[in-house]
């Protein structure tokens, strides 16, 4: 199997493969925004700030594709217009810049209203280019996509939630790198690999909120057959946290 160099931006939650010149990111949640203002939160779009950080990743990495794991668009079951307008101006202008390929989350349900006809769109229970499997994290995934050599997937926002001596709670957007767990793997797929390796990348849109994966586990259904034990965090500027036995939070 390939070997890829994954590299995680700094400060940023995207991923950048350097030997295939592509760019991931997960979880834009563009509209998100206009559910908050229901609520009460009144919030400004994040869109402008999340499209100058896409196009200043652009200008320094030059990738020649651009992978989005899920959940682009916010609003379900129905898209408001303005939020329309807002993802076919989106995508036009990210289709532009590079090969774009969508593995859609479970709120992009009809988002191919909104694309121009060039974007790639998988299925939802992923895809693998390259022994790289790609998945939003909703859904089981096929079959192929955990004989891969690599499982990259958002779903989850994973945050980490931090507690000092005082047990005042802060929480940090984070990344997880995990395995398998081999014995429930099996009980569900017959053949995969035992030494995939899974990262969950986080939001992009720093509205989201999170899961504080320390305390919850993941969401989805892969947190069934991933192994707790093995899983390692790290914060956004690279900070290492160590597995979750560092990192558990007291009772």
């Amino acid at each position: 199997m390939s070997t890829f160099t994954i590299q995680p931006i700094h400060q940023t939650p995207s991923l950048f493969i350097k030997e295939k010149k592509m760019l991931i990111l997960a979880d834009l949640h563009i509209g998100i925004e206009n559910e908050l203002q229901e609520k009460g939160l009144h919030v400004s779009s994040q869109l402008p700030q999340m499209w100058y950080m896409i196009k200043k990743l652009y200008a320094d990495y030059q990738p020649k594709d651009i992978v989005l794991l899920g959940d682009i668009k916010h609003s379900i079951p129905q898209t408001p217009f303005h939020e329309k307008k807002q993802l076919r101006r989106f995508f036009s202008d990210l289709n532009n810049m590079a090969t774009i390929h969508i593995i859609p989350g479970n709120h992009d349900g009809n988002i191919k209203w909104y694309l121009p006809e060039d974007v790639i769109l998988y299925e939802s229970d992923g895809t693998v280019l390259d022994s790289i499997g790609l998945l939003h994290g909703h859904r089981w995934p096929k079959k192929s996509v955990l004989q891969a050599s690599y499982l990259l997937m958002g779903h989850t926002h994973p945050t980490v939630m931090l507690q000092d001596r005082l047990k005042y709670e802060t929480y940090e957007s984070c990344w997880v790198k995990t395995r398998l767990n081999l014995e429930k793997t099996k009980e569900r797929y017959p053949s995969f690999n035992p030494t995939l390796e899974i990262i969950i990348l986080p939001a992009f849109n720093p509205l989201c909120g999170g899961l504080a994966v320390n305390r919850d586990g993941i969401m989805g259904p892969m947190d069934n057959i991933i192994d707790q034990d093995k899983s390692e965090f790290f914060l956004l500027d690279g900070s290492y946290l160590g597995t979750i036995q560092n990192i558990q939070p007291e009772k």
